[in-house]
């Protein structure tokens, strides 16, 4: 996400990095532009993600992507939320998730 977050707040716009305590453990994250809200799970992630964001965009990435992914279709099939969902199929990454 360091590509996409830079490139959002070159343009001025806010960003916000909610960062599970197992990533800054492990050292997976880099730099981060804006704000950083660290948290101690996955899921407290995807309820902050919840609660700050006003739309989903899934991108090519690992398994936890795809559970966040079915997390929040899931949450907008049981009408907890109405906030738009996109997913960037690149070179088909998804394909197999729209066969459903």
């Amino acid at each position: 996400m360091g590509c996409e977050s830079t490139a959002t707040a070159a343009h001025e716009k806010r960003v916000l990095g909610i960062v599970p305590s197992a990533f800054t453990e492990k050292n997976l994250i880099g730099k981060t532009c804006g704000k950083e809200l660290k948290v101690a799970t996955m899921h407290e992630r995807l309820l902050k993600m919840m609660e700050f964001g006003d739309a989903f965009i899934a991108l090519p990435s690992g398994f936890d992507t795809l559970e966040e992914l079915f997390q929040i279709v899931s949450w907008a099939q049981l009408n907890i939320h109405q906030k738009p969902i996109s997913v960037l199929n690149v070179n088909g990454f998804f394909d197999g998730c729209c066969l459903f």
